[in-house]
C-alpha cells in the first residue's frame, strides 16, 4: 500500500463521521494537536491500563507485572485492581452527584428568591418528587414545597445513617437484594468517602469485599445523586418532551455570531439560550456585522439545551477541538466534565475565545467569567456580549457541510404518556409487546467516545445491530450525539428495524432509538425499568427483565460508576474496549460470575463490539425463557406492513405531540 493510501485508510480508521475526518484532515495540514493525534503518539501504560499499577502511597508506585506479584506493603493483584476500580467508580460518583448537589442548591436559592432569574417549570413534577422525598405538599404553594425538597435533598448528600430515600423508587425484590447484601447506601458522601477510605494503603485488603463497597458506592450515584440531578433539573426547567433538531459540523453559521455550549450543566445554558433571544443582545450582535446569534452545542450540555429548547448538537466529545478548527466559532461555553485543556492550545490558533464559569474548573490560559445563580442572566449576557464583541476578529472559516435531523427528549414520563394516554399512562404496552415477541427486549447504549477506538464506530454498530434485532434502545450522552449524527434518531431508521419492533413504533409513534438525554439521565433509563418490572407479566425485578446495558466507547470514571450502578441494580452491562481490571483474573471473575450470582447480573468488560452485541442477544433470549415467554422468531412479524418514510412518525398526521 502507498504512504497516501495507508494515511488516508488510517484517518478512515480513526472515525465514521464525515466531517470529523474532513477536519482532522485540516489539523494536519495547519499542524494542530488534537485528541486524536496524542492518541497516536502517546501509548497507554500497559501495566496500568489493566489495573495492575498501584500508586496510593509514595513507597510505590508498584506495578505489578512479571516476577513482581505484590506491592512493598503485601497488596496481591487482586488487591490492587479492586482497590483502582474503587476510586474510579468514588470519582465517577462524586463527579455525577456533585452535579445534583449543585441542583438541589439553585432550586433551594430560587425557591428562596435569592436566584430570581430561576423558577419552578414543572409543578407536577415537584410534586411527585416531593412524595419520594416524604415532603408534605397539599395546601402548599409550590415556592414552599420546593424549599423542602431542596432541603431534603440536600440532607440526602450528608445523610450519615439508613438509607437514601429513592432506594423506594426500585422494585421491592431488588431492595430485599441490596439489602441482603448490605449494599443500600446511606449517605451519597458517606459512600464515596468511605470508598477512599477502604482503599487508602493498609485499609480493606480483600477484593470481594471492596468490590461489594464499589457497588454500594455506584447505587449512592445512581438512585441518589445522579437522580436527584435528573429529578431537579426537570423541576427548575422543565420535564423533555420530543423536540425536532439538527446536528453536526453544519449547524455553525458563517453569518451569525456562534456560540458553541460545551460542559454537563444546564443552569447557566438554559440562561444563555433565553439571553440570546433578547432583543437587545441581538440587535448588538447586528451592530457588529453579524445576521444574529447562532447556539449549538457539544457533549451533555448540548444534550441537556436540545431536549428541552430545540438547540442543535455540534458533536461528542471528541468533536470538542475540531470545533474550533472551523474558525466559525467565536466563543466555547464551559463548565464541568470532559473538557480538554487541549482546547486553548488549540484556540490559540484561531480567534476562539475558551470562557471556563464554573468555580470548580478554571483552564490555563482561558477567560474566566464565574457563574452564580443570583447573577445569572446578567453573566450570560456578559458571555454572548465577549462572543460578539469577537466576531470580528474572524480569520478565513471552514465549515463541513454536514449535518442531519433529529428528534429527541424521551423522558420515562412522556415515554408513559406515549404508551397510555395522558388518561391512563402506562407501561403495559410496553411490557404486552415484549410478552408477545413483537419486541425482542430492550436495551440502554450510552457513554463516552476513546480516541483509541474508531470514533462513532462501536456506537453506531451496537444500536444499529440491536434494532435489527427488534431491540428498542434508549440512549443518552455522547452515544445519543453519535446516533443523531448518523440519522439514527429520525424516522427512517425504522428502515433499519425488525418487522416486530418497527410495527410497535409506528403504532405508538415513537422511534426505535429514543434520545433520553444526557448522561446523568441515565437514571431515566433506571426509572423506565423499574417501572417496567413492577407493571406485572415480566417478573418480579429488574434482572428478571429481558434487558442489557452498553457503553461502547467509554473512558471516564463516570461511565464505570454508571456501569456499575446499572448491574448492581440488576441490568447485565457491556462496557467496550480494553479492561481496567484484565490484571486480575479473580477481579474478572468477581464482577461477571460473582456479581451474576448476588445481584443477578454481571460486569462484562468486551474489546469485540460483534461479540458483545452476539451475548446481548444471547442474554436477552435467556432471560425471555426464564420468564417462560414465547422464543423469539424475527420471521414472524416479518409481514408486517412496511410504510414509507413520512408515513410513520409524522406529528402533522397523527398528532401525537407536538415539537417544540
Amino acid at each position: 500500500m502507498s504512504e497516501e493510501k495507508e494515511t488516508k485508510a488510517k484517518k478512515k480508521s480513526t472515525s465514521i463521521d464525515p466531517a470529523v475526518l474532513e477536519m482532522m484532515e485540516k489539523a494536519e495540514a495547519e499542524g494542530i494537536s488534537t485528541a486524536f493525534s496524542r492518541a497516536d503518539e502517546t501509548k497507554p501504560c500497559p501495566i496500568g491500563h489493566e489495573g495492575s499499577c498501584c500508586k496510593h502511597c509514595h513507597m510505590g508506585p508498584c506495578r505489578l507485572t512479571g516476577k513482581t506479584t505484590v506491592g512493598i506493603c503485601g497488596a496481591t493483584k487482586e488487591t490492587v485492581v479492586a482497590r483502582n476500580l474503587a476510586r474510579m467508580t468514588a470519582a465517577g460518583a462524586a463527579a455525577h452527584s456533585d452535579h445534583g448537589r449543585g441542583m438541589a442548591m439553585t432550586l433551594l436559592a430560587a425557591a428562596e428568591g435569592e436566584a430570581p432569574d430561576y423558577q419552578v417549570k414543572d409543578e407536577k413534577k415537584l410534586r411527585v418528587v416531593a412524595h419520594y422525598l416524604d415532603v408534605p405538599e397539599q395546601g402548599r404553594s409550590k415556592e414552599e414545597v420546593a424549599v423542602d425538597v431542596a432541603k431534603v435533598a440536600l440532607a440526602e448528600f450528608g445523610r450519615q445513617e439508613g438509607e437514601l430515600l429513592y432506594v423506594r423508587r426500585a422494585p421491592a425484590k431488588r431492595q430485599e437484594i441490596w439489602r441482603k447484601l448490605g449494599i443500600v447506601p446511606r449517605g451519597i458522601d458517606r459512600e464515596i468517602v468511605e470508598t477512599l477510605h477502604r482503599t487508602h494503603v493498609g485499609n480493606d485488603q480483600d477484593a470481594e469485599h471492596i468490590l461489594d463497597h464499589a457497588m454500594r458506592n455506584a447505587l449512592a450515584d445512581g438512585w441518589g445523586g445522579s437522580m436527584l440531578s435528573t429529578d431537579i433539573s426537570d423541576i427548575i426547567f422543565g420535564t423533555p418532551g420530543p423536540v425536532a433538531a439538527s446536528a453536526n459540523f453544519g449547524t455553525l453559521r458563517e453569518d451569525e455570531v456562534n456560540v458553541v455550549i460545551h460542559g454537563h450543566e444546564p443552569t447557566l445554558s438554559e440562561l444563555i439560550v433565553a439571553a440570546a433571544d433578547d432583543p437587545e443582545i441581538v440587535e448588538y450582535a447586528k451592530s457588529k456585522g453579524a445576521k444574529g446569534i447562532n447556539l449549538t452545542g457539544i457533549c451533555c450540555t448540548a444534550n441537556e439545551i436540545l431536549m428541552r429548547q430545540g438547540v442543535p448538537l455540534l458533536g461528542n466529545f471528541l468533536s470538542q477541538e475540531l470545533a474550533v478548527l472551523t474558525g466559525a466559532v467565536d466563543a466555547m461555553v464551559v463548565d464541568i466534565q470532559c473538557i480538554f485543556q487541549g482546547l486553548v492550545e488549540v484556540a490559540e490558533n484561531y480567534h476562539t475565545k475558551i470562557i471556563t464559569t464554573s468555580a470548580k474548573a478554571k483552564i490555563t490560559g482561558a477567560m474566566h467569567i464565574e457563574f452564580h445563580e443570583d447573577r445569572a442572566m446578567e453573566i450570560a449576557k456578559q458571555i454572548l456580549c465577549t462572543a460578539i464583541d469577537n466576531y470580528p476578529n474572524r480569520g478565513k472559516v471552514y465549515i463541513p457541510d454536514v449535518q442531519d435531523r433529529l428528534v429527541a427528549g424521551f423522558s420515562h414520563e412522556y415515554i408513559s404518556y406515549m404508551l397510555g394516554g395522558s388518561l391512563r399512562e402506562s407501561f403495559r404496552p410496553l411490557n404486552d409487546a415484549i410478552m408477545m415477541g413483537r419486541i425482542r427486549g430492550a436495551a440502554g447504549v450510552v457513554g463516552c467516545n476513546n480516541p483509541r477506538t474508531t470514533h462513532d464506530d462501536p456506537h453506531l454498530y451496537v444500536v444499529k445491530e440491536l434494532i435489527k434485532n427488534d431491540v428498542l434502545v434508549v440512549t443518552t450522552g455522547c452515544n445519543a450525539i453519535a446516533c443523531a449524527k448518523q440519522g439514527l434518531l429520525t424516522p427512517e431508521v425504522m428502515d433499519h428495524c425488525g418487522a416486530g419492533l418497527r410495527e410497535i413504533c409506528q403504532t405508538i409513534g415513537i422511534p426505535p432509538v429514543l434520545h433520553m438525554g444526557s448522561c446523568v439521565d441515565n437514571t431515566r433509563i433506571l426509572t423506565v425499568i423499574s417501572q417496567s418490572a413492577t407493571e406485572g407479566g415480566l417478573g418480579e425485578d429488574i434482572s428478571d427483565l429481558p434487558v442489557a446495558g452498553f457503553a461502547p466507547e467509554w473512558m471516564s470514571e463516570k461511565a464505570i460508576s454508571i456501569g456499575m450502578y446499572f448491574v448492581a441494580s440488576g441490568v447485565t452491562t457491556w462496557m467496550g474496549g480494553t479492561s481496567p481490571v484484565a490484571g486480575s483474573e479473580e477481579v474478572v471473575r468477581i464482577i461477571s460470575e460473582g456479581w451474576k450470582q448476588k445481584v443477578g447480573a454481571a460486569y462484562y468488560f468486551e474489546p469485540d463490539t460483534e461479540k458483545a452485541v452476539k451475548e446481548a442477544l444471547e442474554h436477552i433470549d435467556a432471560k425471555r425463557k426464564a420468564l417462560k415467554l414465547e422464543e423469539y422468531s424475527p420471521k414472524k412479524y416479518a409481514q408486517s406492513k412496511t410504510y414509507l418514510p413520512g408515513d410513520y412518525f409524522a406529528p402533522e398526521k397523527h398528532g401525537a405531540y407536538s415539537l417544540k
